[in-house]
């Protein structure tokens, strides 16, 4: 008898600039794509990256004091990657800009096809502001995962913005909007299946 093959895994890291147990936009459109992607058979875990200590620097272990490695052991444990994001200022949080540029170190640690060893898992991005932005923050975040070697799937984003230069927030939404809704989903949807694929047909050896 053929053994079942494992569950499809996702870490969502969720760049919010709060820490727990502050409510967070990011962290609730996270966990979002992390119930689309459950519906799918895939499981989930979500950190919240302000609750560590993660030095700067683009080594995989900066040393002491340093809780990096605690979070890249799961990502490299898992099939998918959801970062989700605020807009700050035009830009992915500063939170969001350290986690990309701690990853930066997986470029020179590959496998045995010397492969770097993100290449073949796949990520989405979920981003909320209260300014117009989103697309670009959603393009700079790809430019960086897809550069680590992470597969991007087809419509592998989610975002909600609020009207400019108003208060308004997504954790204070009385309901989702049918186009977030779906957009959402359609994102889990695509990203379960990817990783499916790429489970089954690794990218080629790179030697």
């Amino acid at each position: 008898m053929t053994a079942p093959r494992p569950s499809l895994t996702a870490v969502a890291l969720v760049c919010s600039l709060k820490r727990s147990p502050a409510q967070s936009s990011s962290e609730l459109i996270a966990e979002h794509v992390c119930a689309q992607l459950r519906t799918r058979g895939v499981k989930t875990e979500s950190l919240r990256c302000a609750d560590y200590a993660i030095s700067p620097g683009v080594e995989a272990d900066m040393g002491e004091g340093d809780e990096w490695p605690r979070i890249r052991e799961k990502l490299l444990e898992c099939d998918i990657l959801v970062l989700a994001t605020p807009v700050w200022l035009g830009h992915p949080s500063s939170v969001a800009q350290r986690v990309l540029e701690r990853l930066d170190a997986e470029l020179s640690n590959t496998d045995d096809a010397e492969r770097p060893v993100m290449v073949g898992k796949v990520a989405l991005v979920a981003v909320v502001g209260n300014e117009d932005g989103a697309h670009k923050v959603v393009a700079d975040c790809f430019q960086g995962l897809n550069d680590i070697g992470y597969t991007i799937p087809a419509q592998g984003c989610t975002y909600w913005n609020g009207e400019a230069m108003q208060s308004g927030d997504y954790k204070d939404l009385d309901e989702v909007p049918e186009a977030v809704a779906s957009t959402t989903a359609a994102a889990a949807r695509n990203a379960a299946h990817l990783a499916t694929v790429l489970r089954e047909r690794q990218y080629p050896p790179y030697q």
